[in-house]
């Protein structure tokens, strides 16, 4: 299994060789660089860790972190995987790793709605606009009674809404422009655009020492691992 970060673009339509219309998500692909490797004697569990971007403003826990790659971050991910022996810090994977035709799932946050009521966060329908319901048309009506007591936990109330994460599964890669450092995933995926989108998929994840010039192939070997069974943000 292979993965990926990459970041939403924005959506459009593609036509296929045989003239159908395709409606996909853009998304950019830059080098993802291993910061860490996590191991099951010193961090309890096995998982590779990935920096990609820039920002003028790091923090220093940040910049201490990968101090020893020679640059700075602007965002970190975490893979599960089943093997790290062949990993190392500095060794980085780009937009080649993934092909036309390659079927992935695709982990995002939602867009934040902030707090809304219980007629947008659960599609209650709400009261009738007459017979004794003034001014409670988008009301959430009775959350219980004395008798009862407290409210029973997981009732269906006004609230925080979006802003979770959330997985897609099954998207193809309708095409890869590796020019551009672009890749088209058929439907939509979470999130607004600019967000952080976590890529993962069947195959086999190849990192490489250096990374090559943008739309050219790497010229040097490249290293297997092991296919990871789970994604961590």
């Amino acid at each position: 299994m292979k993965f990926i970060v990459g970041r939403k673009i924005e959506m459009r339509q593609e036509f296929r060789p045989d003239g159908t219309v395709v409606p996909v998500t853009l998304v950019a692909i830059e080098p993802n660089t291993v910061t860490a490797v996590r191991t099951q004697e010193k961090d309890g569990y096995v998982a590779i860790q990935v920096g990609v971007g820039s920002s003028r403003n790091v923090k220093k826990p940040q910049i201490g972190h990968t101090k020893a790659l020679g640059r700075s971050f602007a965002h970190f991910r975490e893979f599960r995987v089943d093997d790290v022996s062949d990993v190392v810090p500095g060794q980085v994977t780009d937009i080649s790793l993934l092909v036309p035709g390659d079927i992935v799932h695709v982990v995002g946050t939602s867009k934040g709605k902030g707090f809304q009521g219980v007629v947008k966060r659960h599609g209650f329908h709400g009261h009738p606009a007459s017979h004794g319901h003034k001014d409670q048309l988008r009301m959430p009506g009775s959350i219980g009674s004395k008798r009862q007591g407290p409210v029973a936990p997981g009732k269906r109330m006004a609230g925080r809404m979006g802003g979770d994460r959330i997985t897609v599964r099954g998207l193809e890669v309708v095409s890869v422009d590796a020019a551009a450092g672009v890749v088209s995933l058929k439907g939509a995926v979470p999130g607004a655009r600019n967000g952080l989108l976590l890529l993962s998929g069947s195959g086999t994840q190849t990192y490489r020492t250096t990374q090559a010039p943008v739309g050219e192939p790497a010229t040097v070997p490249t290293e297997t691992l092991a296919a990871p069974v789970a994604e961590q943000s």
